[in-house]
């Protein structure tokens, strides 16, 4: 896959309900309370969620590549791509797709990705500030704004106003200064960015700081010991978001049920495993038994 990508499909008659979706993901960025966003890695999980009443979905880029056997940064653009027109399709919600690093380094690549999805439905993607393989690292800062306008410019060109969220990765990529992901932040809203995210931030006085610092939504991805929903609504986050957590919890399961029938050779999941049977057949509308 080269990063100029293929060329961009024509979006002018785009459903309206996809800007219909888009202006109500945004909306949903007011508060009062932060919009908890799960993040499901197939249609199945999509729908399962959305019938336990969220009001907006995103894509999570770990959680799709397990689903293939693969780690996280191993997915291509098409095949992201295609995996959130399947969750899109999946239900009503608006979805925002978690698109990497746009699988580009050059700001003309990036919009062409940004366009590209556009074109699967989405009401929202993001852009991160981290390069994938084979040399991963951190843009230069003002590379890194460039990107960030040439998706946001893509973005909100036509009549869909795809809501773009531009992400700080310093603290999750081994470079935790908050100095320089706040002045990051600050260069990506001026570069036209909707929301602001920057994943590892979970510390309250410093979540405080980085809402305080910016005039843009601003997501947190909770990890171990961060502050409650009500906590971080109060600091002024806006959206919570949950990465592949979900997705993990759902292969803990497994897991567990997993070492229980080899090691022990009971059948104690099954049980458990009732919870998500009921939440299926609701969310799925199946009223057959399955004894399988």
């Amino acid at each position: 896959m080269t990063e100029a990508g293929a060329d961009r499909t024509d979006t002018s008659g785009a459903h309206p309900a996809q800007g219909d979706k888009a202006a109500r993901f945004l909306a949903l960025h007011g508060g009062p309370a932060p919009l908890l966003m799960p993040n499901p890695w197939d249609a199945g999980s999509a729908k399962l969620l959305a019938s336990l009443g969220f009001d907006a979905l995103a894509t999570t880029s770990s959680g799709f590549a397990a689903t293939l056997g693969r780690l996280d940064g191993s997915v291509d653009r098409e095949e992201a791509l295609a995996h959130a027109a399947s969750i899109v399709a999946a239900t009503e919600l608006p979805v925002s797709a978690d698109l990497e690093n746009c699988f580009a380094d050059d700001p003309a690549a990036v919009a062409t990705t940004v366009r590209l999805a556009l074109d699967t439905g989405l009401a929202g993607c993001s852009v991160e500030d981290f390069g994938r393989r084979p040399d991963a690292h951190i843009y230069d800062a003002g590379l890194a704004a460039e990107r960030v306008a040439a998706a946001a410019e893509a973005a909100h060109a036509g009549p869909v106003h795809l809501v773009l969220t531009a992400r700080a990765e310093n603290h999750i990529r081994g470079h935790p200064d908050l100095a320089d992901t706040i002045a990051r932040l600050q260069a990506y809203q001026e570069a036209g960015a909707d929301v602001l995210f920057a994943p590892g931030v979970i510390d309250l006085d410093e979540v405080r700081q980085l809402v305080a610092s910016v005039d843009r939504p601003v997501n947190v991805l909770p990890g171990p010991g961060a502050p409650t929903v009500a906590e971080l609504g109060e600091a002024g986050v806006r959206r919570i978001s949950v990465g592949g957590a979900f997705a993990f919890a759902a292969l803990a399961g497994v897991v567990e049920a997993a070492r229980e029938l080899r090691d022990q050779g009971t059948y104690g999941f099954r049980e458990r495993s009732r919870v998500g049977l009921t939440a299926a057949r609701e969310a799925f509308a199946d009223t057959e038994e399955s004894g399988s």
